[in-house]
């Protein structure tokens, strides 16, 4: 597991990122390469822990512990130290389909359960995934897998994201046909309008893609399942159908003038820019611009991050990021110990960002928007909020109370609702009569992956709800293996 005295030896040293605002001058990716000397060195940190958490994939808390895809991190770290790119290439595969995807854009739940990291600077698990699937790229060790023999079943699988393409992916191991149906005019779902190009290069998405279509897997995009295909055709042509739709309904802030020019999903706004960026480079003025506005971006997760990183590079005069939660600690508390998934501050890309143009962190903490002021062209102008503080009920549940006499104004000509998300696409799961869960969410109990509809599957966020890419591929996986062991009576998918 790495070198014996590696994490008494080498400081943690991540992958660094390009200047903050040198990097805000363009749409490329954040990172900088390290060398190869210092990458082993990294590996070599990995510890002979006796039981290692970081592969491990369990919930505490509501919160996953280690990977959920069980990825062999002590053997891949070990080969890697060693020299051996190849083999861990080929341990790294043999749970994750997309490293180049995982190494990223995850949050690491891996490096939150990593031993090391009760005492010491944990291990840079993510950085060393991403330089081993890029070697391989690089070395040309990675080939369409185009199987030796084909099976005869046919399988649709709805939706292009990570779950999706995992799926996709496994089912065409064991030699069935598959198609993947995409509403969009790109493969990639979440990968490819959901993130913006400088934190995931779209070259890397549609490098796999093509991969898989060289393998054998059929991509139909522009094409919306319960419109321009019907529930009868696809269960009339298919086998098998796979719902990875994804969690696409974004939640929505319910206030007074609401509905006033101005203020849009982040969805929306981060994919339409990345399509303009796409298409034109943004000559062709289809996105919304942040250029010379005021913006406030509702929510304070990863998302919002996306849309303060996002607007600044189209060059905003000011933005903010009003989060309802209270700050959080500089470091674990006793509430949060290890191997829980870390809860503490942690200061993303697009917020050093905003710090290192406006001298100030974007984030203003137990916030909550309670309504909207519009002018006489129903322009947003203002937002009228509120502070809160949490507190807690009789069932010991924290809620928000509202501070009296913190009522504050604060100007704004874009508002972007970054909010999450609360279910997949409703007429879609309306038009094929599925079941769903209190949440929303299509009803299919874990590992089996099956709905109340014969030979239909739900897979990723469309059934779990949002959640990691990490959840999204595992999932897309374990679909694979119900539909393989459904359709043929046994399966010899992991």
């Amino acid at each position: 597991m790495g070198k014996a005295t590696g994490f008494m030896e080498y400081d943690r040293q991540e992958s660094p990122y390009r200047d903050a605002l040198e990097r805000i001058k363009d749409w490329n990716e954040l990172y900088l390469p390290v060398s190869e000397t210092i990458r082993l060195e990294q590996a070599a940190r990995c510890m002979d822990c006796g039981t290692p958490f970081c592969h491990s994939g369990i919930i505490y808390n509501g919160l996953p512990s280690g990977c959920p895809l069980n990825n062999l991190i002590p053997e891949w770290n070990d080969l890697l130290y060693n020299g051996k790119w190849e083999d861990a290439l080929s341990r790294l595969l043999m749970t994750n389909n997309f490293p180049e995807f995982t190494g990223r854009v995850c949050p690491a739940p891996c490096e939150g359960a990593c031993t090391l990291g009760i005492t010491n600077p944990k291990v840079t698990i993510k950085n060393n995934e991403l330089a081993i699937i890029e070697m391989g790229f690089q070395e040309g060790w990675i080939h369409p897998f185009i199987p030796v023999k084909r099976t005869g079943k046919k399988i649709a699988v709805i939706g292009s994201g990570p779950s999706g393409l995992a799926c996709a992916e496994q089912l065409n191991k064991v030699g069935h046909l598959v198609t993947i149906y995409e509403r969009d005019d790109r493969p990639g779902g979440l990968l490819m309008y959901g993130i913006p190009n400088m934190k995931l290069d779209k070259k890397f998405v549609l490098r796999r893609t093509e991969l898989m279509e060289k393998s054998g897997i059929t991509f139909i995009l522009n094409t919306e399942v319960g419109k321009d295909i019907t529930k009868d055709e696809l269960q009339s042509n298919f086998d098998a159908i796979v719902f990875c739709t994804g969690s696409t309904t974004p939640r929505d802030l319910k206030v007074e003038n609401r509905n006033a020019n101005g203020i849009y999903f982040a969805v929306d706004y981060l994919s339409k820019n990345t399509k303009s960026l796409l298409d034109s480079t943004h000559k062709d003025n289809q996105y919304i611009s942040a250029k010379d506005k005021k913006v406030i971006v509702i929510g304070g997760g990863d998302t919002g991050n996306d849309c303060v990183a996002t607007a600044i590079r189209q060059g905003c005069k000011s933005v903010h990021q009003f989060e309802i939660m209270p700050e959080a600690s500089k470091e674990r508390t006793t509430e949060n110990p290890w191997p829980e998934f870390p809860r503490y501050k942690k200061t993303d890309y697009g917020q050093k960002e905003a710090i290192a143009l406006f001298k100030e962190d974007p984030r203003i903490y137990q916030i909550s928007t309670k309504g909207f002021e519009q002018d006489e062209n129903q322009q947003v102008i203002a937002l009228n909020t509120v502070k809160v503080e949490w507190s807690k009920d009789y069932d010991n549940n924290f809620f928000p109370r509202e501070i009296t006499g913190s009522n504050k104004k604060y100007q704004a000509d874009l508002v972007l609702l970054a909010m999450g998300f609360i279910g997949p696409d409703s007429e879609l799961v309306n038009h094929f009569a599925l079941e769903t869960d209190k949440r929303s969410n299509i009803k299919a109990e874990y590992k089996n992956h099956a709905t109340n509809i014969d030979k239909v599957f739900a897979a990723g966020d469309t059934r779990r709800g949002q959640s990691l890419i990490v959840w999204a591929i595992q999932e897309g996986r374990q679909a694979a293996r119900a539909v393989d062991l459904s359709l043929m009576g046994i399966t010899y998918l992991p």
